[in-house]
């Protein structure tokens, strides 16, 4: 394995924002989270969330955890690159 641990868990925040018709700028103003980091999660560079931070972010965008995160295994069982 490379330095870099690889996971199977998928952040589906842009498509929540493209179907409740809202940008990731609106997204931090309402969660009170910085858009920086808001782009960290949604482009599947994050490493970990708090519970508060998904609490905020699934009160905002009316939606359940299952909702924002999956976990994709590769075919063969093991985490995916």
């Amino acid at each position: 394995m490379a330095d870099e641990e690889h996971h199977a868990i998928r952040i589906h925040l842009d498509r929540l924002l493209a179907e409740r018709g809202m940008t990731l700028t609106e997204l931090s103003a309402q969660v009170g989270i910085t858009v920086v980091n808001l782009s960290v999660l949604k482009n599947d560079r994050a490493k970990a969330i708090r519970f508060s931070t998904l609490s905020r972010i699934c009160e905002v965008l009316q939606c359940q955890p299952g909702d924002l995160i999956t976990h994709e295994p590769a075919p063969d069982g093991r985490s995916s690159p």
